[in-house]
């Protein structure tokens, strides 16, 4: 049986995986400090780095004892120039709402304080 291998939008799927991505943009890690971050076991960080690292969003190399993780970014291109496509959606709806602004902003919202009591009474 082959094991599965997992792309890049599979493995930034999952929020506890985008952290330790996070994480590793910072520095190379053991295990140990990044499970640290997590109310999780060791094992699932484990898991979580398996699937990143099968995405070739991380790379461990052996330092005695302990495997250190980093960040391998050059998988996130591939997210980036697939994102890239939906910009001009994001892009227009900020081009319409700045032109809203523009265009009404010469109508200014009064805002009203409520009376206090001796104004409600005629007092000053």
């Amino acid at each position: 049986m082959t094991a599965v291998k997992h792309d890049v939008f599979q493995a930034i799927a999952d929020p506890t995986r985008r952290e330790v991505l996070r994480l590793l943009a910072g520095k190379e890690m053991p295990i140990s400090e990044i499970t640290a971050h997590f109310p999780i076991s060791r094992t699932a960080i484990a898991k979580h780095l398996q699937i990143l690292s099968e995405a070739d969003l991380v790379n461990g190399r052996k330092a005695g004892r302990e495997k250190l993780y980093r960040l391998q970014p050059e998988p996130l291109q591939e997210l980036k120039n697939w994102l890239s496509f939906y910009e001009q959606f994001w892009n227009n709806k900020l081009s319409m709402l700045k032109h809203m602004v523009e265009n009404e902003g010469n109508h200014q919202l009064k805002i009203v304080k409520p009376a206090t009591n001796d104004e409600k009474e005629g007092h000053s």
